[in-house]
């Protein structure tokens, strides 16, 4: 009899812990920008939305759901690879509530940066009042789970963060107050302060598995490749020589930051080369089209330029790399997700 109690609370023992083994990334929490709002600025007034068609056409239901894609974005991606669930949603989308958020929640607004003078500039979420939200998710946790409970679930949650694009091609290069007041290597560094004090922040608040994301190669977007018509609408080297520059200040402070802070897992995934290749080799992924896009003409259209009235967009997204004048489309999103979870974030797993 004896015997047959140890065993059953062996076998228990074992489900218990193949269960914490298959759940070492309990949730996917994400921070940032376009490349990972799935429709928090729907809820919000500004002009920089994605909630309409032809976005999300090939999405599940073939529904718009704010997500700047023709159908899921890299997050998405990462949370399904983990097992979790095939979609985050937005904090701010009232159809979800801290049943939803307890297993994968985005605070991401698109068009937003570091520096709080991007988030200016089309009236979205400024990176701050992310953070603000997360305690707030914190403190609906907390009421769901207990306090314990959800303390230990936060700890093994995959904090994910990608942003800063916005800042250079939306702020620094357009507008000339950051530009005069910091050249571009010091304003580098300052947004990077920026990003080493918000994961500082995180970590007091008892996140210990930290992702953040560097920058792409901005300069082969079609959007910047079309005010290059002096050098045949190439990719804008300099541009791309800032996104290299930062990123590797970034790596830099990830560094830092891993010596810092005891107990914390902090990577920094970087999407920069794997996308440079995908434009650089095309058919090797399976692309026709790299310079331009499918949504409109291809060169500059973005939100709501790129509507259901444009005569222009493609019928196979699946060809381009990019969707819009700015971001990828599904099959890139997949493919840059995939690239990382196999990479950088093989740590979590």
């Amino acid at each position: 009899m004896a015997i047959k109690v140890f065993s059953f609370f062996f076998f228990v023992y074992l489900l218990v812990e193949m269960h914490e083994i298959s759940a070492m990334v309990p949730a996917v929490i994400v921070f940032g920008d376009s490349t990972v709002d799935p429709g928090n600025n729907n809820q919000i007034s500004t002009v920089l939305k994605s909630n309409f068609a032809p976005y999300g056409r090939d999405y599940f239901g073939g529904q718009p759901t704010g997500r700047f894609s023709n159908g899921r974005i890299a997050t998405d991606f990462i949370s399904e690879a983990y097992g979790i669930k095939p979609a985050i949603p937005a904090y701010l989308d009232p159809k979800f509530d801290i049943r939803d958020f307890a297993t994968g929640v985005s605070f991401a607004s698109a068009g937003t940066g570091y520096d709080n003078a991007t988030s200016d500039v089309l009236s979205v979420i400024p990176f701050w009042k992310e953070m603000v939200y997360y305690k707030e998710f914190q403190d609906k946790l907390r009421g769901y789970l207990g306090n314990d409970i959800a303390n230990h679930h936060l700890s093994k949650s995959l904090h994910l963060i990608s942003i800063g694009t916005n800042d250079f091609l939306e702020n620094n290069y357009t507008f000339p107050t950051r530009s005069s007041e910091y050249p571009v290597d010091k304003y580098e560094i300052f947004l990077i302060g920026i990003a080493s004090n918000f994961i500082r922040e995180l970590y007091n608040l008892g996140a210990r598995k930290i992702a953040i994301s560097g920058l792409p190669p901005m300069g082969c977007l079609p959007l910047e490749r079309t005010t290059n018509i002096m050098h045949g609408s190439a990719c804008i080297e300099e541009y791309n020589d800032v996104a290299k520059d930062f990123n590797q200040k970034l790596q830099d402070s990830v560094t830092e930051l891993n010596r810092e802070l005891g107990g914390i897992q902090l990577v920094m995934s970087n999407p920069y080369y794997k996308l440079l290749e995908m434009i650089q080799n095309p058919i090797l992924f399976g692309f026709e089209n790299v310079a331009t896009a499918c949504c409109g003409t291809g060169y500059f259209e973005m939100s709501y330029l790129c509507d259901r009235m444009n005569p222009f967009t493609c019928s196979d997204a699946n060809k381009y790399i990019f969707w819009d004048s700015f971001h990828p489309t599904e099959k890139t999103n997949f493919i840059l997700a995939d690239h990382a979870f196999k990479t950088t974030l093989t740590v979590f797993r």
